[in-house]
């Protein structure tokens, strides 16, 4: 469920230090900044003035240039954000995170897991609470600050214990806020803002390392892209699903559409991420039960298996791969070559296998 390969490489590109920030020209043969002329004075002699050129930062989430150094360098925020459909639709800060990751969570629901770093959301929700499925997310994202309105006894610990910052309600209460917008009641209105939440980051905190392989510009597509028009993702429940990706050429991106309704946020905007990842991987029932006696699942991330990557409206079949938790998620072609993603945001559907097909 994280995501791919951080061996893919960019054409014109460092990536400097731990940090994961990608410098152009830095160390890349850049060319002298120019020397312009200046008025000539009184007298005979001339001066020149020399320009320094402003070397671009690369968000680590996104692969997108960026000028904002402060945000490059804060770390990811990882904020859970609730999918019952319909009392939490429409939610806020979808469409602003970096990459958001849908899980299934109890028999009727999948949830969001929405990572933030190059931009944020005042304010984002509703905030709902955490899962197992998110350990593998979070751990690979570089202790990132975690926002979640708690957990049952046994995720709440193995959260707690995760290479992560606890950022919940519990610990950081006054950057939470009950919003009762559009009749929303307890437990859909729960809501925090990305900006306070990054207040309460650590002094020792850092951005993510990078958790994709991003095209560089004039890079071709992976070996075997073809064209897609539309895929639909069922999650084999009846509400919050099914969901279909629609290639729309006018945005350069993939709209959303869940149980035939555009998906928009509060603000009437459809989601309509660059990339779309469809990570096939099996569920397991882990004993736990919701509220209504539904059984709770567990999203299987450690390992291997099949992937479709949709991207520049083509959809490449590959391979996805990750040792550990802690492990970045790769996603390869059938000969092994990372499948490169177009710079921009991101959505990883964790789907059961079977899950998903090609709408013609």
């Amino acid at each position: 469920m994280p995501v791919s390969s951080i061996v893919g490489t960019f054409r014109t590109i460092a990536v400097v230090g731990a940090c994961a920030l990608v410098f152009v020209g830095c160390a890349c043969g850049a060319k002298k900044p120019a020397t312009v002329a200046a008025a000539p004075s009184t007298s005979t002699s001339t001066s020149t003035t020399t320009t320094a050129p402003r070397p671009t930062i690369i968000a680590p989430l996104t692969g997108a240039p960026t000028t904002d150094r402060s945000a490059a360098a804060r770390p990811a925020l990882v904020v859970k954000i609730d999918n019952a459909d319909p009392p939490a639709r429409p939610q806020l800060g979808l469409n602003q995170a970096d990459v958001v990751y849908e899980e299934r969570v109890e028999g009727s629901v999948t949830r969001f897991a929405a990572g933030f770093q190059s931009t944020g959301a005042d304010p984002v929700g509703p905030v709902r609470s955490g899962r197992m499925t998110d350990l593998p997310i979070v751990s690979a994202l570089t202790r990132p600050l975690f926002a979640w309105s708690g957990g049952n006894p046994g995720v709440s610990r193995a959260i707690r214990a995760a290479p992560l910052v606890d950022l919940g309600p519990g610990v950081v209460a006054d950057a939470y806020t009950r919003r009762g917008v559009g009749g929303k009641k307890a437990p859909h209105d729960l809501y925090t803002a990305t900006s306070k939440l990054w207040a309460h980051a650590p002094d020792d905190a850092r951005p993510p390392a990078p958790i994709f392989t991003f095209r560089a510009d004039g890079d071709r597509l992976a070996t075997g892209a073809r064209p897609v028009r539309e895929v639909h993702v069922d999650f084999g429940v009846t509400r919050g699903a099914p969901v279909d990706w629609r290639w729309d050429a006018n945005r350069k991106g993939f709209a959303r559409w869940q149980r035939g309704t555009p998906h928009l946020d509060e603000k009437g905007i459809q989601s309509a991420p660059q990339n779309v990842i469809v990570q096939f991987v099996d569920y397991h029932r882990n004993g736990d039960a919701d509220v209504g006696g539904n059984p709770v699942y567990v999203a299987e991330q450690v390992g291997s298996g099949a992937c479709w990557v949709l991207t520049a409206g083509h959809l490449v079949e590959g391979t996805w791969s990750k040792a550990s938790n802690e492990a970045v998620t790769t996603f390869t072609t059938a000969d092994g070559a990372p499948i490169a993603l177009t710079p921009g945001r991101t959505w990883v559907e964790l789907s059961a296998p079977g899950g998903a097909t090609v709408v013609r």
